[in-house]
């Protein structure tokens, strides 16, 4: 699947312009935890999150000071304070965010969220937003996966287990040995830790006609 074919497209956005308490309204209303800041042309500049507000100085001192703060340079603790204190969402805002493009592959959005460790990413098109994928479209997607299409019979069965043996498991080299005998797979070969057992046992389990599997380990 594409991102274009999990993501949302109908996106809650925000002007620059907006102050950031109806940035907070906006987000508890609809029951989000971000989202796009565009211009009047529909350009992406930035995003706004729960993160960008917790640090806000309606908060009091002790939520945006750190003990590293006073070693910053004057530059970054003046961008921190504007950050935290500007009443517009254009201040606040995360500027130049992670993005992507309407045609990458879901397993880049997944890596791509695993290490920054963000939950959404703006989905562009020639510099302008047409959507937004988040941690949740991701599950969607999980839903709307199409089931293993194996052929059936035995031999299939076998052979389709043997490739994916192979297939970024940590069973590579052991030289797993896979016979089957009306739909119940047999396991065989040198596999010492639990955990390569039990690889080998859910890919056997994933292969659309397996009745069920005999470790020979």
């Amino acid at each position: 699947m594409r991102v274009k074919d999990a993501m949302t497209t109908n996106v809650i956005r925000i002007s620059p312009d907006n102050s950031v308490r109806q940035a907070a309204k906006v987000m508890l209303e609809n029951h989000i935890s971000g989202m796009p800041v565009v211009d009047d042309e529909g350009h992406l500049l930035g995003i706004i999150s729960e993160g960008d507000l917790i640090r806000r100085t309606e908060l009091g001192s002790g939520a945006f000071t750190s003990p590293g703060d006073k070693a910053s340079s004057a530059e970054d603790r003046a961008s921190a304070y504007v950050k935290r204190s500007s009443w517009r969402v254009g201040d606040a805002m995360t500027s130049d965010p992670l993005t992507i493009d309407e045609n990458a592959p879901l397993r880049r959005v997944a890596q791509l969220m695993q290490d920054r460790g963000v939950k959404r990413i703006p989905v562009i098109r020639a510099g302008e937003l047409v959507g937004i994928i988040s941690r949740a479209d991701l599950l969607q997607a999980i839903l709307m996966a199409k089931q293993d299409e194996t052929a059936a019979g035995d031999e299939a069965i076998q052979r389709s287990i043997s490739i994916r043996l192979g297939e970024s498991t940590g069973l590579e080299g052991l030289d797993v040995k896979v016979t089957v005998a009306d739909g119940i797979v047999h396991l065989w070969g040198n596999v010492e830790t639990q955990e390569c057992k039990r690889a080998a046992r859910i890919v056997a389990e994933s292969v659309r006609g397996v009745r069920g599997v005999v470790e020979h380990f």
